[in-house]
């Protein structure tokens, strides 16, 4: 098993280098496609990371990656499942790509919110419209007797 490597992006500018030995894969029996093998093999993959004990991700990283990551966290720990496919290989590809997907989302700073104002022709329209339907409301009005 070789390190799981996260592509650079916001967050991680050199991309995050996970080494091996801090990830756990543990195989099972899937359900699903596969036969008469499903219960013979186990192609289940289910991959674990421990985000507060891992060398892989700075201070600042790891303190987002539990802020974002808190509700799918045993403890500290990160675990992805993958049973899609039949072979085992392939499901143990899918549980690194979505591990990585996940860290990669995690370590994102947050984007602040600029404040906007409405424009001045914005605003005229919406006004206009207003204006419209409280015409089209005393149409509808009975006439007052003269």
């Amino acid at each position: 098993m070789d390190d799981l490597r996260v592509p650079p992006g916001p967050g991680a500018p050199a991309g995050i280098t996970v080494p091996a030995a801090e990830l756990l894969e543990r195989f099972s029996h899937a359900s699903g496609p596969g036969g008469q093998g499903v219960n013979t093999t186990d192609s289940r993959v289910q991959l674990s990371l421990d985000i507060s004990a891992t060398t892989a991700l700075s201070d600042i990283q790891r303190k987002r990656a539990l802020d974002r990551l808190g509700t799918r966290l045993s403890g500290t720990v990160l675990t992805v499942d993958a049973a899609e496919h039949r072979s085992q290989r392939r499901n143990r590809v899918a549980a690194r790509e979505r591990m990585s997907a996940l860290l990669r989302e995690a370590v994102m700073p947050p984007v602040r919110r600029r404040p906007t104002r409405p424009t001045r022709g914005s605003q005229r329209r919406r006004l206009e419209g207003k204006r419209l339907r409280a015409q089209i409301k005393r149409n509808r009005m009975r006439p007052r007797p003269e």
